[in-house]
């Protein structure tokens, strides 16, 4: 789920862009995009409609409206004495079962990553899928890292002082 400020904004429209054009690497990745807006269904329509024939691009994935802040607020994506959606624009990592895994947080001047968004849901997924940590810069297909140990024994038989909190684990993501 990821909120964007306001429709027809210049820096929310090539996120809908980017995003629009990435949807079926999300969904290759059983990820659904669903999007968070304070504008009305209408301003959602006639936004769509733009981005459509400007971009030649369809958006298909859902936008929630949250004129009244409620959302947002629950989520803690503006502050409650906020008036307006102008800080709004935080992306959320929710797996199946309803948790909160990841979330970024960007001003309403910066647009998102879109690889980036690919690359923490392919380490999340990864991370599952494993029981793995992922390590700095982490990209698919690179090695992950093991999970320290909480073993004295093992701290103190590793072959080097790093070995029982800091290795790769067997094979690739």
């Amino acid at each position: 789920m990821f909120s964007h400020p306001a429709d027809f904004t210049p820096v929310c429209t090539t996120e809908f862009v980017a995003l629009a054009r990435e949807a079926a690497a999300f969904a290759a990745r059983d990820c659904a995009l669903m999007a968070l807006s304070v504008d009305s269904l209408f301003s959602h329509f006639a936004w769509l409609r733009m981005i459509r024939d400007r971009f030649g691009v369809e958006v298909r994935f859902p936008i929630l409206e949250d004129p009244t802040l409620v959302i947002a607020r629950a989520f803690g994506m503006v502050s409650p004495q906020d008036s307006n959606s102008a800080a709004v624009r935080t992306t959320f990592f929710i797996d199946p079962q309803g948790v909160i895994r990841a979330m970024n947080c960007y001003p309403a001047n910066l647009g998102r990553s879109v690889p980036e968004m690919l690359r923490i849901l392919g380490a999340l997924q990864a991370i599952d899928a494993r029981g793995t940590l992922a390590p700095a810069n982490w990209q698919p297909g690179e090695p992950m890292l093991k999970a320290p140990s909480h073993d004295l024994d093992e701290v103190y038989g590793a072959a080097d002082m790093t070995g029982w909190f800091l290795s790769h684990s067997e094979g690739e993501d």
